[in-house]
């Protein structure tokens, strides 16, 4: 080629990867257009496949970036949502700035999973494809897992399914979501190979093992999915949802106090007299900290006090001279039973990573004049009717959180966040997290938010409720406590390393036989 010609083929594959990450990213929640997720990354893999350009840094790193950064920053756009942050004291112009600057970060940070898939790419693309497909897949969820293992992370490639596959979300019953990011890798990596192999009679081998493979994902999927749950009414549980719908404009101001506590005591009476077994409240609803002084003059707890009925209090704690954003298990004589505090602070928002280079250029975005303290991992969440699943806003990303609250013995899953900062695609999709949570653990989910969107999930990813968004609600549904163990709370992620020990042993295999 000349320079050229070649400058020119550059440009026509940095746009085929960044089309069909603009795809992938249209996937998620609200959009719902899963069904592109299983065709979306096939450029990807030709990409890297089968490198046209002479440049390893261009085939194997600057083209699978292109594809994350697109991917990542279409899924996560809502970041901008933020803007403007005026209500906090922060100028316009330096809003807008922020919310992009947060945008952009959180978009190279999940890009950087593609790119590091690509680099690996440089050890294993000229394999046979079988042993290609399985360590490239074993290699995606290696990284994934690496990822989700960080302070932060969001966009797994399986929350593309979410809500709309519910039978293919089933897998992740088996071995998490690496099971459903497995399946989408595989299915596009052999329709990669089928287009690499269009011109020979080959190619529609790849073709029918694709298809096949997610006829039968979705088959299991279904089986699982169609299972009955089989709940009993001694296991039966009453629980009351109140969606505060305070403005954060107003949340930590006067105003704001005022209206939290009156719609949230006034929402706790009513329910407590329809007959609820307990309420739940969303992420720091009540603008306190959680003492014995402060409680006696909240009218929240003193209605506690008169109606005997537990509450689940999302509010703030402390430790080591600092605060925590907890949730209180309150039973029904006012005495606090359990407490679980946040693990997965939100970066920026309530804590800011290497603070002690970074705390002099980025201001915080939270209200809060005292640092946040994450809680520690091996915390248990008593009630009043067993252990409970805790999980506060940004928590609902990581699925280890609620498989290790499962082993130990959760049997239902308490939600609670405030996604009053973003936009509705936001709760859309933090709604879709929280259901993918409750079919992978079995489990029936409760959700509490501010301003929306709170729900009542069963164990098969069904909205059996859901609220409006922006609108003061009260809410009473019931649900059941299970003790069920699906694969994933039982083994963890067991696929991942099976795939790459299979990847492996096909690599020997085909290389001893001689086949490329």
């Amino acid at each position: 080629m000349t320079e050229k010609q070649t400058n020119e083929h550059t440009r026509a594959l940095i746009l085929a990867l960044a089309a069909s990450g603009l795809i992938m990213g249209l996937t998620p929640a609200p959009q719902n257009l899963w069904p592109l997720a299983w065709a979306a990354a096939i450029p990807l893999w030709v990409a890297v496949i089968r490198p046209t350009h002479q440049s390893k840094l261009i085939s194997h790193i600057l083209l699978p970036s292109v594809w994350g950064i697109c991917y990542h920053g279409v899924a996560l756009f809502w970041m901008t949502g933020i803007h403007p942050l005026t209500w906090m004291g922060v100028p316009w112009l330096a809003s807008l700035g922020i919310a992009f600057f947060t945008w952009g970060l959180i978009t190279l940070w999940g890009a950087a999973t593609v790119t590091l898939w690509g680099a690996t790419s440089i050890f294993w693309h000229r394999c046979h494809p079988l042993p290609r497909l399985l360590i490239a897949t074993a290699v995606w969820c290696g990284v994934e897992s690496l990822w989700s293992a960080s302070t932060l992370w969001w966009t797994a490639l399986a929350y593309t399914q979410s809500p709309g596959n519910l039978a293919g979300l089933h897998l992740g019953q088996l071995a998490g979501p690496n099971t459903v990011n497995a399946a989408i890798m595989a299915v596009n990596g052999l329709l990669a190979q089928a287009w690499i192999n269009r011109r020979e009679l080959t190619a529609k081998f790849p073709v029918l093992a694709a298809i096949g493979l997610f006829i039968c994902c979705q088959m299991a999927g279904l089986w699982l999915y169609s299972r009955p749950l089989n709940d009993t009414a001694n296991t039966a549980l009453k629980i009351g949802i109140i969606q505060g719908n305070i403005p954060n404009q107003i949340k930590f101001a006067s105003e704001g106090w005022r209206r939290a506590l009156e719609g949230y005591t006034t929402g706790y009476r009513e329910l407590a007299a329809q007959g609820v077994d307990a309420v739940l409240i969303p992420e720091t609803a009540l603008p306190y900290i959680w003492t014995e002084p402060n409680q006696q003059s909240i009218s929240f707890y003193r209605a506690i006090l008169e109606n005997g009925v537990t509450a689940f209090v999302g509010t703030f704690g402390t430790k080591d001279n600092s605060l925590t954003n907890s949730l209180f298990s309150v039973n029904g004589r006012g005495e606090t039973i359990s407490r679980y505090d946040k693990i997965h602070l939100v970066p920026l928002g309530e804590y800011i990573p290497f603070e002690k280079y970074l705390g002099k250029i980025i201001n915080r975005l939270s209200p809060l004049d005292a640092h946040l303290v994450r809680g520690e991992k091996n915390q248990v969440f008593e009630t009043p009717f067993g252990k409970a699943i805790a999980g506060i806003c940004f928590d609902s990303a990581f699925a280890e959180h609620f498989r290790r609250q499962a082993a130990t013995g959760g049997e239902f899953i308490l939600s609670a966040a405030n996604d009053a900062h973003y936009a509705a695609d936001m709760m859309a999709q933090h709604h879709a997290l929280d259901l993918m949570r409750a079919i992978e653990v079995d489990r029936w989910a409760v959700r509490a938010t501010n301003t929306g969107l709170s729900a009542i999930i069963n164990p098969h990813g069904e909205t059996k409720w859901l609220s409006q968004i922006n609108t003061y609600e009260l809410h009473a549904d019931t649900i059941y406590r299970r003790t069920t163990e699906t694969l994933y709370v039982r083994w963890g992620d067991w696929l991942t390393p099976l795939l790459g020990c299979l990847g492996i042993a096909s690599l020997i295999i085909t290389r001893i036989i001689g086949l490329r």
